[in-house]
């Protein structure tokens, strides 16, 4: 008994940000029907497999977003597919897709036609730069991917050296973020409709996700007039707090305050920096000779070492997922679930869900579903029809 189990979702999306969402909210006991074009969501093929890639349905990266899942190919373009379509619009409580602003409207799918067959229907978008309903720009239509938010919302600008030029950030947190940010627009959708019988449209887009995701930069720009800009692994208003060779390796410390501070001088043997640089404003305007009196302590040092000189600081190594795998707080914490991968007579490994209930826990252990596995169950002896044209890819 998950805690969304009375929730039956409808989803049309496919790649990264939108199985996101609607994984969060399967791992939570909501029914989700993945309802596919034609040949299913373009990532069903994407590496890694486990062996063999002919045997197997899918690999690892459409198995990870996609646990937990029901399978459903349609064609909207079809008649037969699209009243099939609406058949099951008629009973959900939330639609979901990530298509280009305008796409649903071509099937004659948009909101407003959904909202007909269904007054309480939360329907959900996740665009690259929203949709007209909730503020009208140039953009829309645009073509959106991860590394295009990242671009456009600073992300990228304040990620890396700051000799170096801009880097995104290593997982997909345009994507990610937002499918968050939209998981929870429509719970909160969801808990109005509870209240009011209203449904709505509930939008969240990429780039206006990644400004929220970079909050600082704004408020810095907004009082200091100068735009943020790369540091490293350094804060902007915070020292210590940064990353630090290791004689095999690195460890980040975040001693800022004025207690870790002097704990830590006192462990590498410089107690007189503590004395005189005993506030925050002195560490920040000297942080460079500070930074390298520490490096030089924990370069001469191995991981675990420093690590036991440190106790009681905020410190810890930076790990590898060969490491996460071998850490006992991530066993103990179900952070890592095995689910079956069809056709390769294995198990796998994926994230597990960091949302974790006492009376409602996720379930994140169901393996993703075949393409239209489950559409005898959902429209019983409805056989499938095609246009004989693929659904356009117009995905954000």
């Amino acid at each position: 008994m998950g805690a969304l189990d009375d929730l039956y979702v409808l989803d049309l999306t496919q790649v990264l940000a939108g199985p996101y969402c609607t994984m969060l909210l399967a791992d939570m006991g909501a029914e989700v029907v993945k309802v596919e074009r034609p040949g299913g969501d373009l990532i069903r093929s994407n590496p890694p497999f486990y062996e063999d890639p002919d045997a197997e349905p899918y690999g690892g990266y459409f198995q990870s977003v996609n646990r937990g899942k029901r399978s459903l190919e349609l064609d909207l373009g079809g008649r037969d597919d699209r009243e099939a379509f609406l058949s099951l619009v008629e009973k959900a409580d939330v639609v979901v897709e990530n298509y280009r602003a305008g796409t649903m409207e071509k099937f004659d799918l948009g909101y407003e036609r959904l909202r007909e067959h269904n007054p309480e229907l939360v329907y959900s978008a996740i665009r690259g730069f929203g949709d007209p309903r909730t503020g009208e720009t140039d953009r829309q239509g645009q073509p959106s991917f991860d590394l295009i938010a990242q671009a456009l919302g600073g992300v990228m600008e304040i990620t890396g050296e700051a000799d170096g030029p801009p880097m995104k950030v290593g997982p997909g947190v345009g994507d990610l973020f937002t499918a968050a940010l939209n998981a929870v627009a429509i719970l909160a959708a969801i808990h109005h409709r509870e209240r009011t019988g209203e449904g709505q449209f509930v939008d969240t887009a990429m780039y206006d996700s990644m400004i929220s995701l970079c909050e600082r930069t704004v408020y810095q720009y907004s009082y200091g007039g100068d735009p943020p800009t790369r540091q490293g692994n350094s804060h902007p208003t915070l020292f210590p707090y940064d990353a630090f060779e290791a004689a095999d390796g690195y460890v980040v410390i975040a001693a800022f305050g004025t207690n870790h501070w002097q704990q830590l001088c006192e462990a590498i043997d410089r107690p007189a920096l503590a004395e005189e640089y005993d506030d925050r404003a002195s560490r920040l305007a000297n942080r460079e000779m500070l930074r390298e009196a520490i490096a030089t302590w924990t370069r001469s040092r191995d991981t675990e070492t420093i690590l036991a000189a440190l106790s009681g600081i905020p410190v810890a190594p930076v790990q590898d997922v060969a490491d996460v795998f071998a850490d006992d707080h991530v066993d103990a914490r179900e952070m890592l679930v095995d689910v079956d991968q069809p056709g390769s007579g294995s198990s796998v490994t994926v994230a597990g869900n960091p949302i974790k209930m006492t009376r409602t826990p996720t379930d994140p252990g169901r393996r993703a579903p075949l393409l239209d596995e489950d559409r005898a169950e959902l429209l019983g002896g409805r056989e499938r029809t095609t246009t004989g044209r693929p659904t356009p890819g117009d995905d954000e």
